[in-house]
């Protein structure tokens, strides 16, 4: 009688934690898995460089800017993201990049809310960490790629403004 109460017991804890849903993700700057001051400075700066979704970055990594971004239907995104937008509203667009001057994990830092997916040689590249963390003034996550020395693409959707701030760097 005592280990059916103990399972029982161990059923209805489990269904409450199971009715909770999924977690919450955590809040604030101290959250993020991995350091990002230097691409929380960054991305509050003033002086980023503007491109446009479709232009060619032409200076070599790591780098930053702000993206201006296009309504997701006027995107013309190179490949389908691989998650579809939660908004038929939300924004997109896309730089391509070339080559990084050595084969490694680079950090891919995002100011707001948004989908990232990096394409090379007609392929997405798997993302091989992700951060994230609300209530960080200028930086909302952070995802790592390993990238091979081959031009890349950068596709943004799911960003619900016009504009997206992001940086690479070196992990």
């Amino acid at each position: 009688m005592k280990s059916v109460l103990i399972a029982l017991a161990a059923c209805s804890i489990a269904s409450a934690c199971f009715a909770q849903g999924p977690a919450q993700e955590p809040v604030g700057c101290d959250k993020f898995k991995w350091p990002l001051d230097k691409e929380r400075a960054t991305l509050n700066g003033t002086d980023l460089p503007k491109i446009t979704s479709g232009d060619r970055a032409a200076w070599p990594l790591p780098w930053a800017a702000t993206v201006a971004l296009v309504p997701f239907a006027d995107a013309k995104l190179p490949m389908p993201p691989e998650r579809a937008p939660k908004s038929p509203t939300s924004f997109a667009g896309f730089v391509q990049v070339p080559a990084p001057s050595h084969v490694g994990t680079y950090k891919f830092t995002l100011s707001s809310e948004g989908w990232i997916d990096v394409s090379q040689n007609g392929q997405f590249v798997k993302s091989s960490a992700f951060s994230g963390a609300q209530g960080c003034d200028g930086i909302r996550k952070s995802v790592k790629f390993d990238l091979t020395a081959a031009p890349f693409t950068i596709e943004f959707s799911s960003v619900p403004a016009d504009t997206i701030r992001m940086v690479i760097s070196g992990d």
